[in-house]
């Protein structure tokens, strides 16, 4: 009953908080105004600024958004119980990360579809946009080598697996071509192919895999993996949005938020007891899969189920060029999470059905998992079942996997097709992954564009081939690397702890907006949560360091988790210095306004083949 009192507290919390909070944050703090022209209209150009239904630009963000973090970071808190993680995602959700997502999506709607960077170096002044920008630089490199660092470890050594996720890819195309040229504006027919050929690739993979010259082709080692996943990431980033993006991540969403709805469905029939206790002992610290105590890691831990800077990056790197009116953001950012929070909270539950004792054997490594002194119950079997071997399959995604299996196989007549399940589970985790990769990706390389422009302008022309190429392969290249040379269990708690300082740095961004537009009476909306943030990053933070990567020998992660903090710490003492200006300032409030993109020197033309005006920037 456990799993059936957290799905209606989830719902009825998640519902009131849209309701009300939301809505209310939307028209009467931001003030949205659907008569407002967004970039996407202003600046269209058939390529980045495009204009687009809000279902398939909701499926869009919230397949970009809800990647690995809400899946995996629930499965490895779940070490801590299962209580504090429920409590961390319904509230967080509501009060901090549904705020988030929706005010830094309008703020970049309102400053022209500019990035975080972008908006930071007009509202907090040039230093602290650089800072911002480097920092959001980082993070998103840390984010995507973590979040591939996942697919990889859950693909690895499986033909059926890697070929259901390997086919999403000509899939997604195809939809793009049907909806951009066959028919144009055809959702619903596209959706339709999109959907029935995902399915038959789950079913024929089994096939695949058993046609030993064909599994042969698909069985590829952690490396190769590896390789193709930033390999994938580069070409989608390069590609027109219509092209693979888009259509993809709006295929994504539907098995995303199909299959969560088939999992809530299953938790309400098959009613699964939860193994874990409501807080395990591990609280205290000496987990084997998460390095620390309760207070800080889990709210590290469970990064994008509650809040997550990662989305900000999302928010103003692609969706905010895609908004068709005003209208569509609270929808768009405060739906978007909540949605993710229901993703979350299923995660945590599918964890929790395992015994404790079969759960840290797969999440543990093996030398890990025998100093606890434990025994596994159903390993063996619940390993014959889905047809793989789960023993220390760190990272969080097999044991989501099993966990989804073994809910999806009790329900009636289910029960022999558990192999099948899982490996859906896989394909599911996967295009998690892989849509947060692409958009992460494009928005990695509009943040090099617009920081290689500062010295060479022919880089901001979004037309220039050369420029697009290079800093697409530069910064592929960067979270690539960390892929192909770490292992989760150090990049993870690094990327959790920088997810959420820039979650903290958007929302002080944020804050600084709000009191120029005179809303000082309800920068408490975005404040508080941006100052609880930073008492939490900066204790872990300073943890990881000391207990975690210096005993290990890990230099590199030192020096990033130091780089991070202390640019953090720049954009956090500069923007505070702007609010109190604001905060003391009795003079007309501020009419945020989309502003056009920057200027063209005469030699090349940035945005005026796109067919619209350029103007001096405005707030």
């Amino acid at each position: 009953m456990g799993s059936l009192v957290l799905i209606v507290v989830a719902l009825c919390v998640f519902t009131l908080g849209y309701r009300f909070y939301g809505l209310f944050i939307a028209h009467k703090v931001l003030g949205i105004d659907p008569k407002r022209p967004t970039p996407a209209v202003e600046f269209a150009d058939g390529r980045d600024f495009v204009a687009t239904n809000k279902y398939m630009l909701f499926g869009h963000h919230f397949a970009a958004i809800a990647a690995a973090g809400p899946l995996l970071g629930p499965i490895l808190a779940a070490q801590f119980g299962y209580l504090p993680g429920a409590l961390w995602i319904i509230i967080g959700s509501v009060i901090g990360g549904g705020v988030h997502d929706m005010t830094v999506l309008f703020a970049s709607v309102r400053h022209g579809g500019r990035s975080l960077g972008e908006i930071a170096r007009e509202q907090i002044g040039p230093a602290g946009g650089v800072a911002a920008t480097l920092a959001v630089l980082s993070i998103l490199i840390l984010a995507l080598a973590g979040l591939a660092l996942a697919v990889v470890n859950a693909m690895a050594e499986s033909a059926w697996g890697t070929f259901t996720v390997f086919a999403s890819i000509p899939i997604a195309l195809i939809m793009g071509l049907y909806m951009q040229y066959f028919k144009p504006g055809d959702v619903k027919g596209g959706s339709i192919i999109g959907v029935t050929l995902l399915l038959a690739s789950v079913f024929f993979g089994h096939y695949i895999a058993s046609v030993p010259a064909l599994a042969k082709i698909f069985l590829l080692s952690k490396n190769q993996i590896a390789i193709a996943i930033p390999l994938y990431g580069f070409i989608a980033s390069v590609l027109p949005v219509w092209m693979i993006l888009c259509p993809r991540d709006y295929l994504s969403s539907y098995l995303k938020i199909g299959t969560i709805g088939l999992l809530a469905a299953g938790i309400l029939i098959v009613l699964p007891e939860l193994k874990m206790a409501p807080v395990m002992k591990f609280s205290n610290g000496g987990g084997p899969v998460i390095p620390g105590t309760l207070f800080p890691f889990l709210f590290i831990t469970i990064a994008c189920g509650a809040i997550s800077g990662f989305h900000a990056i999302i928010g103003t790197g692609t969706s905010s060029k895609m908004i068709a009116t005003e209208a569509d953001i609270p929808f768009v950012g405060y739906g978007a999470m909540l949605m993710e929070g229901m993703v979350a909270l299923m995660a945590l539950i599918s964890a929790c059905v395992l015994v404790p004792a079969d759960y840290f054997a797969i999440n543990a490594a093996p030398e890990a998992f025998a100093k606890l002194g434990m025994s596994t119950v159903n390993l063996n079997a619940l390993s014959a079942g889905v047809q793989e071997n789960l023993q220390g399959r760190t990272g969080g995604g097999v044991s989501l996997a099993v966990g989804m299996a073994y809910i999806f196989s009790s329900l009636p007549y289910m029960d022999k097709l558990m192999s099948y399940w899982y490996h859906y589970a896989i394909m599911f985790e996967a295009l998690f992954v892989l849509t947060a990769v692409d958009a992460g990706t494009r928005a990695g390389r509009f943040l090099l564009q617009e920081l290689f422009g500062k010295f060479d302008r022919r880089f901001l022309n979004p037309y220039w081939t050369p420029g697009v190429i290079v800093t697409g392969a530069v910064f592929t290249f960067s979270w690539g690397y960390l892929v192909y040379t770490g292992n989760i269990a150090t990049i993870w708690p690094l990327l959790g702890m920088s997810n959420q300082l820039l979650a903290a740095c958007a929302l002080f961004i944020v804050s600084v907006m709000l009191l120029a537009m005179g809303k000082r009476k309800y920068v408490w909306i975005t404040a508080v949560p941006a100052f609880f943030l930073v008492i939490v990053t900066f204790c872990a933070g300073y943890l990881n360091v000391t207990q975690n990567y210096l005993p290990k020998g890990k230099y590199l992660l030192v020096t990033l988790s130091i780089l991070v903090m202390c640019l953090m710490a720049m954009v956090f003492v500069i923007a505070f210095k702007r609010a109190l200006k604001h905060y003391n300032d009795t003079g007309k409030p501020e009419d945020l306004a989309p502003e056009a993109p920057p200027e063209e020197p005469e030699e090349v033309p940035l945005y005026k083949e796109a067919g619209h005006a350029q103007s001096e920037p405005r707030i």
